[in-house]
């Protein structure tokens, strides 16, 4: 009897300690990128840089505007590629892979990429209907990082390594079960530099495709036609 009691004590009094634990690390991941206020007016990003594959580099732009969409530019072979998504269509188009036209993504895909086109990212998670679950620390190349399990409402799942100190993110694994089975990404984040106007952002990423990406440039809150989120005609 003693051992069901405990049980049950565990269940009503631990578990909302670790609920409250994430909550504290989202707060304070959010107040090191740049904070609530912040993040509540970042509207568009745009970022400039090159990725590397197999020694080559490659140029990539990339435009975001907050809820409305995302456009990836490739360019390779003397020829431009991208992939866009927006809340409802996506598409994607690369030449240089010997494709004659845009393609649409199914809807599936759609769906679970719609909450990456949130700027605010852990903001206010429970009103967007996003799940967070505090999984304990884990070792990444030496940091015992804080462990986040995020279930997105898109259906979507990402589990967040955040540095016990700055409180950045380093590393990311999301899984995904769009396209009929699940896949897995693993992306790590470096590099964290502040803008002038107070954002902090990764210039380096791994698992941006198939190579690491360097951004030379970061810009926030220019304007972005959404015409930019349509294929090229």
């Amino acid at each position: 009897m003693k051992k069901i009691f405990a049980a049950v004590y565990l269940f009503l009094f631990v578990l909302p300690v670790f609920s409250q634990s994430a909550d504290e690390i989202i707060e304070k991941h959010i107040e090191a990128i740049g904070g609530k206020e912040k993040l509540k007016q970042l509207s568009t990003v745009i970022m400039e840089g090159n990725m590397t594959v197999m020694g080559a580099e490659i140029p990539v732009k990339l435009f975001l505007s907050h809820n409305k969409g995302m456009r990836v530019e490739i360019s390779a072979m003397g020829m431009m590629g991208y992939i866009i998504f927006t809340p409802t269509e996506g598409w994607q188009y690369f030449p240089f892979q010997g494709q004659a036209s845009p393609e649409a993504q199914p809807a599936e895909v759609v769906k679970e990429a719609a909450d990456q086109l949130d700027l605010q990212g852990l903001l206010d998670y429970k009103e967007k209907g996003h799940q967070v679950e505090y999984l304990g620390k884990e070792d990444y190349e030496g940091t015992e990082c804080h462990k986040l399990k995020v279930i997105y409402k898109g259906g979507s799942e990402a589990t967040m390594f955040i540095d016990p100190q700055s409180f950045y993110l380093l590393k990311q694994i999301t899984k995904t079960k769009a396209t009929g089975q699940e896949v897995e990404q693993v992306q790590t984040f470096s590099n964290y530099t502040k803008l002038p106007e107070g954002y902090v952002f990764p210039y380096a990423q791994t698992g941006f495709g198939p190579g690491e990406v360097s951004f030379t440039k970061i810009e926030v809150n220019k304007p972005v036609d959404d015409v930019l989120f349509k294929p090229d005609k």
